[in-house]
């Protein structure tokens, strides 16, 4: 919809302090900052409420952005904001000793997201339906006992320690070695079934019975590689906001069962903005979600964003979420490198 220069002025005004106070804005606070008289910003004021860009919430309040006129900002007056090197490097830095496991990455860019934000923050982990094993470690933990490590090709790692009834010795070892590599490296979770584990068994006459606790283990662990999860926190500043207050419990049941999220936050282009009701997330109507996605080894395989009031600030949030969703991917893609 085209919008005079005066009512974008008006309309960008009326957000950005809305944003700022959380309380309706009146048309004697902008007089000044717009040189513009009190009467004609009313009359400015009252025609964006009549197409829906601006609400007055009682009847002698002043007016704040409706979720049109929020999306109508978002896409077409917000100055972003511009991060310094210093906030790039602290960000950065708030990675320097990650142990290179993705959950525990992604935890802390949550942890992370939610402190410079002040909203609840979510994260994805890499998910894609055609990643492969990449990498398969036996590690003895006593003469029954090993441990037994898969990196997926998303970065993912998986561990479990596996208890045999046998000794595990090095021929046990090496052969394990030899199946994983004839068979489980460079394939998909997906490409195993329980025949194909059983009649793999079958083949190995004796050593069948120290092989198949090991093939079984390693065939869940793929399965568990290959699944998304979600990781959120902050969700306690959600209730900082006054507007939220009726909504703050069907958000924590949301955030609690978040599997209706994950399709959110994954849907459309490298940055997902949706505002209020676009969400078609009933428990999420009164709020927005902003994700970005990331990437490991070129390719977006999962997203880190927030949860927040509609009149969130979106210009100094947006550069954190794409900046830290992007260090999160070259963390990610730097491990499965090595």
């Amino acid at each position: 919809m085209e919008l005079s220069e005066r009512k974008k002025k008006i309309l960008a005004s009326v957000t950005e302090r809305y944003i700022m106070t959380g309380e309706p804005v009146g048309s004697k606070v902008l007089c000044d900052s717009l040189s513009v008289s009190s009467a004609t910003i009313r009359n400015e004021m009252s025609e964006l409420s009549e197409i829906g860009f601006l609400e007055q919430p009682h009847t002698s309040a002043g007016r704040i952005p409706s979720q049109k006129g929020f999306r109508f900002y978002v896409n077409n007056l917000m100055n972003a904001y511009e991060m310094s090197d210093s906030d790039r490097f602290a960000v950065k830095s708030h990675f320097d000793n990650s142990d290179g496991e993705p959950h525990e990455i992604l935890s802390e860019a949550a942890k992370l997201l939610s402190e410079l934000t002040g909203c609840a923050a979510i994260a994805l982990t890499p998910y894609d339906r055609h990643a492969v094993i990449k990498r398969i470690e036996l590690v003895p933990v006593s003469m029954k006992t090993v441990l037994i490590v898969i990196l997926m090709s998303t970065g993912v790692i998986k561990s479990r320690i596996c208890r045999c009834d046998t000794e595990v010795d090095i021929k046990t070892a090496e052969l394990f070695y030899n199946i994983a590599a004839a068979y489980f490296n460079g394939h998909a979770a997906d490409d195993f079934t329980v025949a194909d584990i059983q009649t793999l068994a079958a083949s190995l006459g004796e050593k069948a019975f120290v092989m198949t606790p090991l093939l079984i283990v390693l065939t869940e662990l793929a399965r568990e590689a290959s699944e998304c999860s979600v990781i959120t926190d902050g969700q306690s500043g959600l209730l900082h906001y006054k507007e939220l207050e009726s909504d703050v419990y069907g958000i924590y049941e949301c955030l609690k069962h978040p599997s209706s999220l994950v399709s959110l936050l994954n849907k459309g282009n490298e940055l997902n903005i949706s505002i209020g009701k676009e969400s078609m997330n009933r428990a999420l109507e009164n709020v927005s979600v902003v994700s970005s996605k990331y990437a490991v080894g070129g390719k977006f395989v999962g997203s880190i964003g927030v949860i927040g009031p509609v009149r969130m600030d979106y210009a100094r949030i947006i550069p954190y979420i794409m900046y830290i969703s992007e260090t999160v991917g070259n963390v990610l893609s730097e491990m499965i490198d090595e």
